[in-house]
């Protein structure tokens, strides 16, 4: 299932994503840093939600609260949150 997810206090504004069987696949970011963003897209491919929102969940960027990485992992909690 296909899902969309406007972030919060970062410069990404929109994660997409698909979850299927609990397993994160095809992760893009639209805006932020895009050479990072790429590097966080495919080291979570194939992770479950779970295992995403253990590594990345609370991960700040400089003075933020967030970052994008945070965002991924509230993105993909929402998620199955929603269905």
């Amino acid at each position: 299932m296909h899902f969309e997810y406007k972030t919060e206090g970062v410069c990404s504004r929109v994660i997409n994503f698909d979850i299927e069987d609990g397993v994160i696949r095809n992760v893009e970011f639209t805006g932020g840093c895009n050479g990072n963003l790429k590097a966080i897209s495919t080291l979570v491919d194939g992770m479950t939600v779970e295992e995403i929102e253990k590594k990345l969940r609370g991960i700040h960027c400089g003075h933020r609260q967030t970052s994008c990485s945070d965002q991924l992992a509230r993105a993909v909690m929402s998620a199955t949150e929603a269905k």
